[in-house]
């Protein structure tokens, strides 16, 4: 089933949570909701869910008008981050609590509930806990059985609220390389919110940044990172490094470095920001050895091993920028090059992108 929102607007007081937003959801897609604390993520859900009315615009479902709905009647799942679950209720009982409570006339047979209980659970691969209590299950058990709740109504949409952002990392992980292999045999239409970066790269099909009310940028993972829309989504998604210049007519100045900017060409003498990942920026300890125009010289001021990753923290010699460089280098660069605090190193990015400086 496809989701699309028009104009939606929500106001809560002064605050404006929604700012008319429009989005579609494809029919069996995985799509996140991407953004910060405040940025309107989880009331755009809500909205969608029909647990708070917008202000203005409208929510479709399969092209048909659902605004007005109320909640149960626009068969939506609602997986929560904190579980939710009836202490009180063994496990099966709690995947069959929305089977139950149907009215009399929608009301599954009892052996059809035992049936369709215990083929979720053995799809959440925890049929073995039927019989246990919500306190004898993991954290990451808890969120599954919750899924299976979610999905025992059968429902057209699943709507999850960050469910793994009371899990520690490797549970996190663990359940979120899951939800995607149960997506991908399930193909329901999915809406999930996260704060989460990796999480968001890692699991949907696009991701839909928001900032303020706002959509920054809709995309798949490969899209908005690779070819971020705005400072916002740079900055956001990943760890970066700015670099202060100036544009004139497709050339940019960086730090002594000259660059064409092909899609600056109608700048004139524009003040710029250059945004560089830490991992497209190459190092050398002879200036010469970079191809191009121009290196940028500075100092080892810290060196971290993490893995097969080496994190250079560097200090521009020119004294322009004040803030630490980052770097990311393999280890097997960083012992070719037998770096060590202090030395002398140049370095020039492999691939930047440009904004004007009043943008940021």
């Amino acid at each position: 089933m496809s989701i699309e929102v028009r104009n939606l607007s929500k106001q809560f007081g002064d605050f404006a949570a929604l700012r008319d937003i429009t989005l579609e959801v494809k029919s069996g897609e995985l799509l996140a909701l991407l953004g910060p604390s405040g940025s309107g993520k989880t009331t755009l859900l809500r909205v969608i869910a029909g647990l708070e009315a917008a202000d203005a615009g409208q929510v479709l479902f399969q092209g048909e008008d659902a605004t007005g709905q109320h909640v149960r009647d626009r068969h939506v799942g609602f997986v929560f981050q904190h579980y939710a679950l009836f202490r009180n209720m063994t496990i099966f009982e709690n995947v069959a609590f929305g089977l139950r409570v149907r009215p009399r006339n929608f009301r599954p047979a009892g052996a059809e509930i035992s049936r369709r209980v215990n083929e979720l659970l053995k799809l959440v691969q925890l049929d073995w806990l039927a019989d246990r209590y919500p306190h004898q299950l993991s954290g990451g058990q808890r969120q599954r059985i919750a899924l299976a709740r979610a999905l025992a109504v059968e429902p057209q949409v699943l709507l999850l609220d960050e469910p793994f952002g009371a899990l520690d990392a490797r549970v996190r992980k663990e359940l979120r390389s899951w939800l995607r292999r149960l997506h991908d045999d399930m193909h329901i239409t999915s809406v999930f919110v996260t704060h989460d970066q990796e999480e968001a790269l890692e699991v949907a099909d696009r991701i839909v940044v928001m900032n303020e009310g706002r959509i920054e940028q809709i995309g798949t993972p490969d899209e908005v990172y690779e070819r971020p829309a705005s400072p916002f989504v740079y900055e956001f998604l990943g760890k970066v490094n700015l670099f202060h210049g100036r544009l004139h007519r497709g050339r940019a100045w960086i730090g002594g470095i000259e660059v064409d900017a092909p899609e600056h060409t109608e700048a004139e003498e524009l003040a710029a920001v250059a945004y560089v990942r830490p991992h497209d920026i190459h190092v050398d300890k002879v200036a010469n050895a970079l191809n191009g125009k121009g290196a940028i010289a500075a100092h080892v001021s810290h060196i971290l091993s993490v893995g097969p990753v080496v994190r250079l923290g560097l200090t521009r010699d020119d004294g322009e920028d004040k803030e630490l460089i980052e770097v990311e280098i393999s280890k097997e660069r960083f012992r070719e090059l037998q770096l060590t605090r202090g030395n002398q190193v140049f370095i020039k990015p492999s691939r930047l992108d440009l904004f004007p400086a009043q943008i940021h």
